[in-house]
């Protein structure tokens, strides 16, 4: 473990120059919030819509101030946040035989989870598979020239996936939603899956050749292949420019199979909004009907500073307290590991997660992480006969 003046020489090496801190003010824009006037594409008419564009149903002002912004910024210049990190993200290489085995496997399917790096994930089960969030490119940006680059390869490559059904997005952010990632995946072979996105994103998805996607509302359903996929939501915010802030909707993923029920939070500050997950769904978890989330994935990274983070991105004690709301018999942490968005060093989320764990008296088991190409197979639910 270094000591202070290791660190403090460390973070001086790692200050970057002024033309590299203007450029990070510059791409960091895209978390201020900057006023502009809603979508007018009459499909995102909504109860969540105002005429500043969507909103967070606590009222909570997510985006920052362009001030607070430059704060962060000078802060960030200064103490030449964040630090290297202690050890790389932990990678494996993937069980590529399962992977491709279980994808045909049809009601037979083992469920099993791959991460696969930051919020993409790969969900197998009750027939399905399932991607979130997919983000294969080097950098998280409009152009790959610029913008936060990849830390670590992602644990699978697109042509090492099996065929995917359905890809979920949770939003419009660049590290969540990846044109070159969701071109390439609605050019597979056999067709294009189905993608299921926020409200006001559609008309974005078919701008990229992508004719086979479905916009949700909150709390809106689409069933697929006898798998009810809901659309929930969470405290966040949507941009991909200076112009366009909250004109598309965010949200986390409710997927309820026959044989398993998994979440996917995507991007969330900490609200009420997990436990009205919780009891939106109370009446198809009860017992007899197998209980709560056998999965929840759930975001633990790019926290820090408190400051400015904590209405949009939960922090790792807070991330157990969301695992705690939706009564999720286990979870595993992402969003961490591969992007430097924020000041904390890439391998300190799982640190924070371990001691929220021991204040909280959970195991590892209960709410751990993975390594980049892992598959972790999972128990299907156990249903009591009526």
């Amino acid at each position: 473990m270094p000591n202070h003046s290791d660190v403090g020489r460390r973070a001086r090496l790692a200050r970057p120059g002024p033309l590299r801190l203007a450029l990070t003010v510059a791409l960091a824009g895209l978390m201020a919030g900057c006023s502009s006037p809603p979508a007018s594409d009459p499909s995102a008419n909504s109860p969540h819509r105002n005429a500043k564009g969507f909103h967070n149903p606590s009222g909570v002002q997510v985006e920052k101030p362009l001030g607070d912004l430059l704060r962060w910024q000078w802060e960030k210049w200064r103490d030449g946040l964040p630090v290297a990190a202690r050890q790389a993200t932990p990678q494996q290489a993937p069980d590529l035989a399962f992977l491709q085995a279980n994808a045909r496997a049809g009601a037979q399917m083992q469920p099993a989870l791959t991460w696969i790096g930051h919020a993409s994930t790969l969900v197998q089960a009750s027939g399905l598979n399932v991607l979130t969030d997919p983000m294969f490119s080097q950098r998280a940006f409009m152009v790959q020239w610029i913008g936060p680059q990849r830390q670590q390869p992602p644990g699978l490559t697109l042509d090492q996936l099996p065929p995917i059904d359905v890809v979920l997005i949770s939003h419009n952010h660049y590290d969540h939603l990846d044109r070159a990632s969701v071109q390439a995946l609605a050019a597979q072979t056999g067709g294009s899956p189905l993608f299921l996105v926020p409200l006001g994103l559609k008309a974005w998805m078919q701008d990229q050749g992508i004719e086979r996607v479905e916009e949700l509302d909150w709390w809106q359903e689409r069933r697929v292949g006898g798998v009810d996929f809901a659309l929930t939501p969470v405290q966040h915010w949507s941009a991909r420019g200076v112009s366009d802030h909250n004109h598309s909707l965010w949200g986390g993923w409710t997927v309820l199979g026959p044989d398993f029920h998994w979440y996917f939070s995507g991007d969330t500050g900490y609200s009420a909004d997990f436990k009205a997950t919780r009891e939106r769904y109370a009446a198809r978890q009860v017992p007899a009907q197998g209980g709560g989330f056998d999965l929840a994935l759930i975001a633990i990274g790019a926290y820090a500073p408190r400051w400015f983070m904590k209405e949009q991105h939960v922090d790792p004690d807070e991330a157990v307290q969301v695992h705690l709301d939706l009564g999720a018999k286990r979870s595993v942490g992402v969003h961490w590991g591969t992007f430097l968005l924020s000041d904390e060093a890439l391998d300190q989320p799982p640190l924070d997660l371990a001691q929220a764990r021991q204040t909280r008296g959970l195991s590892e088991a209960d709410f751990g992480v993975m390594a980049l190409g892992e598959t972790r197979r999972l128990p299907r639910r156990t249903v009591s006969p009526p």
